[in-house]
């Protein structure tokens, strides 16, 4: 079968398509024939080798960490799922998405909402569920209906589904975003959005949370621009100033800093696939690529005129 892979760190155009071993569904996997996956973050830090993502990697890699298509086999304790069934997974550590196949432990896998093409299905796993859990888990954004939200990065693929469930959950919503960005953020449900220079203006109270999918905010900037019981959500799962952490935490112990670890909870997949069904929640994709053009793909992802997700087809 065909994958996209890199043999060595650097731009896009270390990335090739070359023939690799299929993989074998066995166990409680699926074998799931790839119509598409998505770029992320991750997959940009893990090609070009930046900082841990360097020690992260046993090289030749595929990236992809999130697919969408068809079960075409399944292991002998699968229960969920058939063969033929449309559905969209998230991937472990390993990544391997950008391929025409992958197997993937049926815990990972929900079934694709029937209104929405594979391609866009793909764009779902990685980045819906970290917004989700970093809202749910880390914010408890569903007990706090009338929050004052901040979302950083609001056009990127994370930030997209960050607003539109914020929203969702009742939340007061303003997106951090470029100024040719901010009508495509308001057009997810933002009620304001600024730029980052002008997070410390006038117009704007302290809000109670604040979700960081850049992420660029220290945590000393987030201090005065959060509540007394305020919340930063950060996609980072672990901070650069350790130190700071402790001075986070206001005199009752609540946390004041979380850094989201994006679960493989097969229930909050079909969540996001409920919503997405229903009409709630809006699958933003911005453009997709054939797998061959993978290198153009990445280029694009990583540079400044995306909104949303970009996806790769592999059919």
């Amino acid at each position: 079968m065909r994958s996209a892979t890199f043999h060595t760190f650097g731009d896009p155009s270390v990335l090739r398509v070359e023939e690799t071993d299929w993989p074998t569904a066995t166990r409680d996997e699926v074998l799931i024939h790839v119509h598409a996956s998505s770029i992320n973050g991750t997959d940009l830090g893990l090609r070009a080798g930046q900082g841990p993502f360097r020690l992260a990697v046993r090289l030749p890699f595929t990236p992809g960490f999130d697919v969408a298509g068809v079960v075409v086999r399944c292991g002998p304790q699968v229960t969920a799922f058939h063969v033929g069934d449309p559905v969209m997974a998230l991937l472990g550590h390993g990544g391997g998405g950008a391929a025409e196949y992958v197997a993937v432990r049926q815990s990972r896998v929900a079934r694709a909402p029937e209104r929405l093409s594979l391609l866009h299905a793909a764009a779902v796993p990685l980045s819906g569920l970290t917004a989700l859990q970093g809202l749910r888990r880390g914010a408890a954004l569903h007990t706090q209906p009338r929050a004052r939200v901040l979302v950083i990065g609001a056009a990127g693929g994370i930030g997209s589904f960050a607003v539109q469930l914020a929203r969702l959950y009742g939340a007061h919503v303003t997106g951090v975003a470029r100024p040719e960005k901010q009508p495509y953020v308001r057009d997810l449900g933002a009620d304001d959005t600024c730029t980052p220079d002008e997070l410390n203006g006038p117009s704007f109270p302290a809000w109670d949370v604040i979700l960081d999918a850049a992420p660029r905010l220290t945590l000393s900037a987030a201090r005065p621009l959060l509540t007394a019981r305020g919340v930063l959500v950060s996609v980072r799962p672990i901070p650069t100033q350790w130190p700071e952490v402790r001075s986070l935490a206001h005199p009752g112990g609540h946390p004041r800093f979380y850094g989201v670890q994006t679960r493989e909870r097969g229930q909050d997949l079909s969540l996001l696939a409920h919503l997405i069904g229903t009409g709630q929640l809006r699958v933003p994709v911005d453009r997709s690529y054939p797998l061959t053009q993978i290198q153009d793909a990445h280029r694009y992802a990583e540079g400044p005129e995306v909104r949303g997700k970009v996806i790769v087809t592999s059919v």
